[in-house]
């Protein structure tokens, strides 16, 4: 005689359920993590980016459109080579810190194709993972911190609460603890270019002059010109 089925326990059923979700979170975050990695590696392996010597360019084709980049703006120096890429990261310094401070600007070029952007996760990921809280910061930003169940212990959202297409950044702790809070905030530009950028928490700030300082950087290279 073959023994009786046991039932599933409720918790046996939750656990999928939250598994399910996790899956569907990580995909969501596909186009984010391409660029963020890890920090320390990052800066042991950039290139002191955005110096003044503007004038030894090569061309990079993304997304369909060519670029003419300045090599002191690339941020690793494998990628100083002429050609078509699947990714161009890129490294500013900006007067974007409290008081006009600079900051580094980290910028990852990718095809739009391959990036939801961050306003898009506002309402499809982020809306569903917000604690109660209310976070104090910078005036005209919402800060919401994301549920540490959830595994984001220590990670927040900021966004334009009044903006149809609303500036949207997540920070989160540190790779080292002396290193500042770092933000990623993923965007779509030209047809078939989008960007993932990654700074410090500071330059929130700031954040109704990130997009025209960076945007005006990214014209300069062909970004929103004619492909």
């Amino acid at each position: 005689m073959s023994a009786p089925a046991v039932p599933e326990s409720p918790v046996h059923s939750r656990n999928i359920g939250f598994n399910l979700g996790v899956i569907v979170l990580v995909m969501a975050f596909i186009g984010l993590g391409v660029a963020y990695g890890i920090d320390a590696l990052s800066r042991a392996h950039a290139t002191s980016g955005h110096r003044g010597d503007d004038s030894t360019t090569l061309t990079r084709t993304i997304g369909g459109r060519a670029l003419e980049i300045p090599l002191s703006w690339l941020r690793y120096d494998e990628q100083r080579v002429e050609g078509f890429a699947k990714q161009v990261d890129l490294h500013f310094v900006l007067p974007l810190g409290p008081e006009g401070a600079q900051r580094d600007i980290e910028v990852t070029l990718l095809p739009r194709s391959s990036v939801r952007p961050s306003s898009h996760l506002l309402d499809g990921v982020y809306l569903h993972m917000f604690d109660a809280a209310q976070l104090d910061g910078p005036p005209g930003l919402v800060g919401k911190p994301l549920k540490p169940a959830e595994g984001y212990r220590g990670e927040a959202v900021w966004y334009d609460a009044l903006s149809v297409d609303p500036f949207v950044a997540k920070c989160g702790t540190p790779v080292r603890a002396e290193a500042p809070s770092r933000c990623l905030r993923a965007v779509h530009l030209a047809p078939g270019i989008a960007a993932i950028y990654a700074f410090d928490a500071d330059v929130l700030d700031n954040w109704r002059e990130f997009d025209p300082q960076v945007r005006g950087l990214l014209s300069r290279i062909g970004v929103f010109g004619a492909s």
